[in-house]
Formats: C-alpha cells, structure tokens, sequence
C-alpha cells in the first residue's frame, strides 16, 4: 500500500521535502544540519530526516527578520 501523507501533517520531511515546505535549500539545510546538532534532526542509518513541528519551532525562536 503507498500511503500520500501531506507534508504538514508528517512527523518528519527529509531533506527536498523540508526544503519545499520551509523555502529554504536543500544545499543551506545540508549545511545548516552538519553544523547543527538539534533535537530537530533523525537519522535514521545515513538518512536525514528534519522532525517538522521541532524546526518549525526552532526557526520561530532563533530566526530574526532583519
């Protein structure tokens, strides 16, 4: 069975899906991640998964419009 999940309702996105869902790019996630050691990343073996409300949240409190 293939299930279709909407991508704001998953528990986590990877990578191209957090890129299209927050309008950020993939190439500035993958950099943001390695720099980053945050609740908000899974991996899951060499697979990068971004738990969606835990950045969600981390994003409201630590990014400023200048």
């Amino acid at each position: 069975m293939n299930y279709r999940v909407p991508v704001w309702l998953k528990y986590s996105l990877n990578v191209e899906e957090a890129s299209a869902y927050f309008g950020i790019g993939c190439k500035t996630l993958h950099q943001f991640i390695a720099e980053h050691d945050e609740s908000f990343v899974l991996m899951i073996g060499l697979h990068v998964r971004i738990k969606r409300r835990l950045f969600e949240e981390y994003l409201d409190l630590n990014v400023s419009i200048l």
